[in-house]
């Protein structure tokens, strides 16, 4: 397995007490090594402003660029809640996580060969024109259409079990039949999106989550919402929203996950790209904001993801 990282995606600095801090990445980071997972780390690149394009409008990214501080931070957002923050350092962490999973869809075709990007910024808040939620490039978005447009896959997809709805990966591929998305999410929470009559085309699958729901019921729900809806697409690729954040420990939700779950559910994805995608996984780190608790799932992910295809 190969996990892409950069020491640039812990340069990134969004203000003290902050959730989405470097120590998320270097603990995971520290807990890989110190594991008995056999990895291959590599070098996330930066992605160009080309292939970013097949999501976002280069205006947009260029904008986002623009704002960058000399010194200090600086939010995206207008809201009075805004914690979406740019620092001098940002440009590059940006950049190197959505290239992360631009490198990681070469390595998933052509290496027949599971891949990880333990990278920050997330991504999966970030709309076509908008970041928010810690997000300014939606990476996920970026390598699906990536991955059609170099090696004509035809049908996508995304499993996103991040404890926050993905508003921006289900506002890109909304009205999409190439793609689909399933999301668990507690529901109502931030960002206050992925109702579950929110269909698309019939490609959308919102499982909403009540707050304090235990890992039983979270499974069988996740199971069933969004497992079986995405085992009838027969996706040819399956790209993770890997988000740690519905774990008990977790300070931004209610959700009441173990770390041993985050294997199960992995497990199950895995076993329908098995099936359909000739073994063929992608995934992403989303959130997760309770250092143990991101460690810990995270191995358990990977220990789920590490066969070889």
């Amino acid at each position: 397995m190969i996990i892409y990282t950069h020491n640039d995606c812990l340069r990134k600095f969004n203000g003290d007490n902050h959730p989405e801090r470097k120590e998320r990445l270097e603990s995971i980071i520290k807990s890989i090594k110190s594991s008995n997972l056999k990895v291959e780390f590599k070098d996330a690149p930066l992605a160009d402003l080309e292939t970013i394009s097949l999501v976002h409008p280069k205006k947009h990214i260029e904008q986002i660029f623009s704002r960058i501080p000399k010194e200090g931070i600086t939010g995206v957002e207008k809201e009075p809640y805004a914690d979406t923050m740019l620092c001098p350092d940002s440009k590059n962490a940006i950049l190197r996580s959505c290239g992360a999973g631009i490198a990681a869809a070469d390595d998933l075709i052509e290496k027949n060969e599971r891949v990880f990007c333990a990278v920050r910024p997330p991504g999966h808040h970030a709309e076509t024109v908008r970041a928010n939620g810690f997000c300014f490039i939606n990476n996920i978005a970026v390598s699906a259409r990536y991955l059609q447009k170099k090696y004509n896959v035809n049908k996508i997809a995304i499993i996103d079990f991040d404890v926050h709805h993905g508003n921006g990966t289900q506002e890109i591929f909304y009205k999409d039949h190439s793609v689909a998305y399933g999301s668990s999410h507690e529901f109502p929470l931030f960002p206050g999106t992925g109702a579950e009559n929110e269909t698309g085309v019939g490609n959308i699958f919102n499982a909403t989550l009540k707050a304090g729901i235990l890992s039983e019921d979270f499974i069988k729900i996740f199971d069933q919402k969004v497992l079986k809806p995405i085992d009838k697409f027969k996706p040819e690729v399956i790209l993770i929203s890997a988000g740690f954040d519905a774990h008990k420990r977790d300070p931004l939700a209610n959700i009441n996950l173990e770390s041993k779950d985050f294997f199960k559910i992995t497990k199950n994805i895995v076993d329908i790209a098995n099936i359909h995608s000739k073994g063929r996984v992608l995934s992403f780190l989303e959130g997760g904001y309770d250092l143990q608790a991101l460690s810990e799932s995270t191995i358990e992910h990977l220990n789920a993801l590490k066969s070889h295809i």
